[in-house]
């Protein structure tokens, strides 16, 4: 089970490579032979899943019903641009451009850890989400944790 946290900022190589932190990789399962899904996420960022935990989710797809269409949508969308990749010599995890371009990432990128996934986000992104939220953290915490 992966445990990711934490967040880091990186540079892009000219490639579209981003090296995965060493301190999310030791919270990556043997299960997942340093395999991952790249996918488009919400509020546009990309979500990474090491392989067994995309293999979880996976099966939960597999349950959605073909016959209702917010599903098949759902599907869809999540799996269009799904790209899986292994890390290289170098812990560098290759994002598509298409991804890159979905979520506006180029030179740099916001990497969190979200317990079973990793998200990317392009930085000023990722700073305009947090400024953009209007309720405060400890009343979202206290309805969420009840």
């Amino acid at each position: 089970m992966s445990s990711f946290k934490g967040s880091y900022t990186y540079s892009v190589d000219d490639k579209g490579r981003i090296n995965l932190p060493a301190k999310l990789r030791k919270y990556v399962s043997p299960e997942a032979n340093e395999t991952f899904v790249v996918t488009r996420g919400f509020e546009q960022c990309l979500y990474v899943y090491p392989a067994d935990e995309w293999n979880k989710l996976e099966q939960n797809l597999r349950n959605l019903s073909n016959y209702d269409a917010e599903h098949r949508r759902f599907v869809r969308t999540l799996l269009e641009l799904a790209s899986e990749g292994q890390l290289d010599g170098q812990s560098r995890l290759s994002i598509p451009q298409e991804l890159r371009e979905y979520a506006n990432i180029r030179e740099d990128v916001r990497i969190i850890g979200t317990l079973d996934k990793i998200e990317l986000w392009d930085p000023k992104i990722y700073e305009d989400y947090k400024r953009s939220q209007s309720e405060p953290y400890e009343s979202i915490a206290a309805k969420v944790m009840r």
